[in-house]
C-alpha cells in the first residue's frame, strides 16, 4: 500500500445517500475510522446501518456521495476493496455439518491460502476453540460459532472487518466472549466497524461512536464527548445496589 494510503482513514465516507423507491435510508452520511480503531454505529432498528454496510462492502451502489476503504475508492475499486474487507453478517454463516475446523480449513482453501491445515489450527487456538475443533459445528453454543465465524472472516488477514450486530441473539455470557474477541481484534491492529442497536455494546467497546439516526449521523465522538453533551451530573450519596449483570458474573464467572 502506497505511502499516502496508509496516512489515510481506515474507512471514510462522505455524503452516503441511498433510497429504495421513495423511502429515503441514508440521507448524507460522514464519517472517518481510524486505522486500528473500534468504531460503533449505533441505531435502532432502520436507522440504515446494514444499508450502509452494505454499501461499504461493495455489495449495494450508493446513490451519492463517495466512501472509501483501505485507500480504495467503494464505487471506483471494489475489487480492492474486497482484498482489505471481511464482513461477519448479523446470524453467523458457518456450515453446521462441518466441524469448526474443517469450517476454516473451506475457507482458507477458497481463499487459495497454501497449508489450510496450519491457518485453521492458529485461529483455533487464537480464540479459545481448540478443543472443539473436532466437533460439528452444530453442537457450538452460540458465543462459540459466533467466535468461529469472526475467526472464518478473518482467514487472509482483512485490515478492516466489518460487523454487523454481532451479537443480536446471543445470551449474555456469549455477549461477553464476543466483545472479548473484538477487543483483540483492535489490540492486533485490526480496523474493527461495529453495527449495533445495543447501548451498553458501543459503549464498552468503541473508541469514537457515531449515531445514525433517520438517515444521518446526528452525533460523532468519544464516549467522553457525547457523555458531555448532557449537563453535568449531581453528585448524592446512594447505596449501590449490584445490578443484574452483577448477580450474573458472580453465579457463572468461573465458567467465563
Amino acid at each position: 500500500m502506497a505511502t499516502d494510503q496508509a496516512l489515510q482513514p481506515a474507512v471514510r465516507v462522505q455524503g452516503i445517500e441511498k433510497s429504495f423507491k421513495d423511502v429515503h435510508v441514508l440521507r448524507g452520511v460522514d464519517f472517518d475510522v481510524a486505522r486500528g480503531s473500534i468504531f460503533a454505529l449505533l441505531g435502532s432498528n432502520g436507522a440504515g446501518k446494514t444499508t450502509l454496510i452494505r454499501i461499504l462492502s461493495t455489495l449495494l451502489r450508493a446513490d451519492a456521495g463517495t466512501a472509501s476503504v483501505g485507500g480504495y475508492d467503494v464505487g471506483a475499486e471494489p475489487a480492492e476493496v474486497r482484498g482489505s474487507i471481511s464482513l461477519t453478517g448479523q446470524f453467523a454463516a458457518v456450515d453446521e455439518v462441518l466441524t469448526g475446523r474443517e469450517n476454516l480449513v473451506l475457507v482458507a482453501r477458497l481463499r487459495h491460502l497454501p497449508d489450510a491445515g496450519a491457518i485453521a489450527d492458529r485461529l483455533l487456538s487464537r480464540f479459545s476453540l481448540a478443543e472443539a475443533a473436532g466437533r460439528r459445528a452444530s453442537t457450538y453454543s452460540g458465543g462459540m460459532r459466533r467466535r468461529l465465524d469472526i475467526a472464518m472472516s478473518l482467514i487472509g488477514n482483512p485490515p478492516v472487518i466489518f460487523l454487523d450486530e454481532p451479537t443480536t441473539g446471543l445470551d449474555p455470557q456469549a455477549r461477553l466472549e464476543v466483545w472479548d474477541t473484538i477487543r483483540q481484534l483492535a489490540g492486533q491492529g485490526t480496523t474493527v466497524l461495529l453495527t449495533t442497536q445495543y447501548l451498553d455494546e458501543a459503549e464498552h467497546l468503541a473508541d469514537r461512536i457515531a449515531i445514525l439516526h433517520h438517515g444521518t449521523i446526528i452525533q460523532n465522538g468519544t464516549l467522553a464527548e457525547l457523555k458531555r453533551l448532557l449537563p453535568a451530573a449531581t453528585v448524592e450519596y446512594v447505596e449501590k445496589q449490584p445490578s443484574l449483570e452483577d448477580v450474573f458474573l458472580a453465579l457463572v464467572g468461573d465458567e467465563l
